[in-house]
């Protein structure tokens, strides 16, 4: 029978293992399926943005996380109570998160080339369109070569994202057909923050 190593002998391993092999593992947040398996990609690209896990989800809506899995990789419709406390929590009304048309249609994209999105554009400047930079981050496309792609200034296109800026009909129309969703889901953050802002002057006209 072989002898065991010296303790100090393991402790000098476990040392130089740390110094050049790294403390450990990183687990990624969200795991990366092939693209055919996600059929709502909206609903993705929301819990992507707001870094929600579908474990995190399934929590606080006290649902099973195959439930939650099922919703964002099969295309599956809550029940109408568990709808009316997804759309609740993640601040969207059900023909947004569960839109037909998305959980529907193909989610592959014609994109020209490999790409990959940069965590720089959500941890630089905060974005206000949840939904367009949730789709980058699902899809892994660069922000400057999504803009190429549909033919608009890489600035004016990270406005759309960061400052939620809705854009002219013409382009609208050329994003919807890059990511093969409905330009009023793409850009309903732009609507429903107007909505909102509006909602807040009124209020406060009433308190004067």
């Amino acid at each position: 029978m072989p002898n065991q190593p010296e303790r100090h002998f393991i402790e000098a391993w476990s040392l130089i293992n740390r110094k050049y092999l790294g403390k450990g593992v990183r687990v990624k947040r969200f795991r990366r399926p092939t693209r055919c398996q996600i059929r709502n990609r909206v609903l993705l690209a929301v819990l992507m943005v707001k870094d929600i896990k579908l474990s995190e989800l399934a929590e606080r809506l006290s649902v099973s996380s195959r439930s939650v899995s099922a919703w964002v990789y099969e295309g599956r419709l809550p029940g109408k109570a568990n709808l009316e406390k997804v759309c609740r929590e993640l601040g969207y009304p059900h023909h947004i998160l569960f839109n037909p048309q998305v959980i529907n249609n193909s989610p592959v994209i014609c994109q020209q080339a490999p790409s990959r999105f940069m965590k720089r554009t959500i941890t630089r400047s905060p974005v206000r369109n949840h939904i367009l930079t949730g789709l980058c981050m699902v899809h892994d496309l660069s922000v400057t070569d999504v803009s190429h792609w549909i033919g608009v200034h890489p600035g004016t296109f990270r406005k759309w994202l960061h400052q939620a800026t809705l854009p002219s009909p013409a382009f609208q129309e050329k994003t919807e057909q890059f990511f093969r969703i409905p330009k009023s889901v793409l850009f309903a953050d732009c609507v429903l923050g107007e909505q909102q802002e509006a909602e807040l002057e009124e209020y406060a006209e009433l308190k004067k």
